[in-house]
């Protein structure tokens, strides 16, 4: 199960990503985090941008409330969701299981 921390008005929590992929979804879960298939490569941050923009549009939340705290050479990633809640986290990962 993932782990999610919710702070006062956001939430964090640990993302795999999968770089090269045919196409960006979220996947499920991974090792006690969120798997994620990008199809931008991870050259110039093109990954780091292209997982900002599916969380943003899979969450519902603009852009700017997404932000990679940690890990951003890596796949592993620690990620900070503003404007959401662990519930809302939640049922998308259990639609994509």
């Amino acid at each position: 199960m993932v782990e999610i921390n919710e702070e006062k008005s956001s939430v964090s929590f640990t993302v795999r990503v999968v770089p090269r992929s045919s196409k960006s979804e979220i996947v499920g879960e991974h090792y006690g985090a969120i798997k994620v298939k990008l199809k931008a490569p991870p050259v110039d941050g093109a990954a780091n941008d292209e997982l900002k923009r599916l969380l943003a549009k899979e969450l519902g939340v603009s852009r700017s409330e997404v932000e990679i705290t940690s890990g951003q050479a890596s796949r592993t990633k620690r990620v900070r969701i503003g404007n959401t809640n662990t519930s809302r986290i939640r049922s998308i990962l259990k639609a994509k299981s």
